[in-house]
């Protein structure tokens, strides 16, 4: 690979790479009947890759789309070419004491030609090696530029399916905090909303890619996407459906975490009221046998010993006898 370090290539000739790759040569490469050629522009500036876009005949909006500070998972077939944006997932790994988001996004789009495939990304956070690293092993120079789609696309779902396999640990570890009646409550919902909110961001962008991949399958025949690929799209739309699937099964997990979160607070807050209440019925008898006693009328056993040892004998016996129901209907 050469150039400058927000612009780089590859340039393939007869299935073989090249050494000769130069910016400036781009069009020229794409005219060759048996060059393959890969560009990736990171961070570029839009005066650039407009001009760009008018040597290549990329359509005007979706250079503009690829350039956008927002955009939505998709793609759009031109007549000359196919443009797709889509994110890749990176999983936060450096630990902390606070609930902060697992997960960051990092898009990548892409424009695909006859011979050819650009990349544009707008920051470099998204590991652009890993998808060279993808083509040599799947052989990218002898089958086309579908290839080199079929390389990027499986790097992007990877990174779901790594994502999506996180979140289901966490959702394990959240559902062991659920039930062991530690009273962490802030904490616990401080995770679980947290963890939402990252289940949501992956939601959003892989559930998508189902169209994405459909898209470039069926168009396989633009972007030059040989026969021979055809098995390896059809593995990586099985991943795209277990991931989306996987994601779905999580989110009902997660809902079904908050209600029963919900149901154990209630629960544990029925158990507080019928404790105290037990407990309010056994101190209410000598409340109530002493408020008798305490009238300004004789009573039996008035001034004696034995009226004071008959009313003690008294709460004391009944107090027992209520602890004992209420122990029994496990009520203490």
């Amino acid at each position: 690979m050469q150039g400058t370090p927000n612009v780089q290539g590859r340039v393939w000739r007869h299935g073989k790479p090249q050494d000769d790759f130069t910016f400036d040569d781009i069009s020229e490469y794409l005219r060759e009947p048996d060059a393959l050629v890969w560009v990736d522009l990171c961070e570029p500036d839009h005066d650039a890759l407009c001009e760009l876009a008018a040597e290549l005949g990329l359509n005007t909006w979706a250079v503009e789309d690829a350039v956008a500070a927002t955009e939505r998972v998709k793609a759009t077939a031109y007549e000359t070419h196919t443009f797709f944006t889509v994110y890749a997932v990176h999983i936060a790994t450096e630990a902390t004491d606070e609930p902060r988001r697992m997960l960051s996004m990092q898009r990548i789009s892409a424009f695909v030609l006859p011979r050819g495939l650009i990349t544009v990304r707008l920051t470099p956070d998204f590991d652009i090696a890993a998808v060279a690293g993808r083509w040599e092993e799947i052989g990218a120079q002898q089958y086309g530029v579908g290839a080199l789609v079929h390389g990027l696309l499986d790097v992007v779902v990877d990174s779901h399916f790594a994502a999506v396999e996180a979140l289901d640990d966490c959702v394990e570890a959240i559902e062991d905090d659920l039930f062991d009646g530690k009273p962490g409550q802030a904490s616990f919902q401080r995770r679980t909303f947290q963890m939402r909110r990252d289940l949501v961001g992956l939601r959003r962008v892989a559930l998508p890619m189902r169209e994405v991949v459909n898209s470039i399958q069926h168009h396989r025949h633009e972007v030059g996407t040989a026969p021979e690929l055809d098995p390896l799209y059809a593995d990586l739309y099985d991943h795209v459906l277990r991931v989306s699937e996987w994601t779905e099964s999580l989110r009902d997990m997660v809902t079904t975490i908050f209600e029963t979160n919900l149901s154990l607070q209630d629960a544990r807050l029925n158990t507080i009221m019928k404790k105290l209440t037990g407990w309010a019925a056994i101190i209410a008898v000598p409340t109530a046998i002493t408020g008798f006693y305490g009238q300004n009328v004789p009573y039996p056993g008035f001034g004696h010993l034995a009226g004071f040892l008959a009313s003690t004998t008294l709460i004391a016996v009944l107090m027992v006898v209520i602890y004992v129901m209420f122990k029994r209907r496990d009520w203490l």
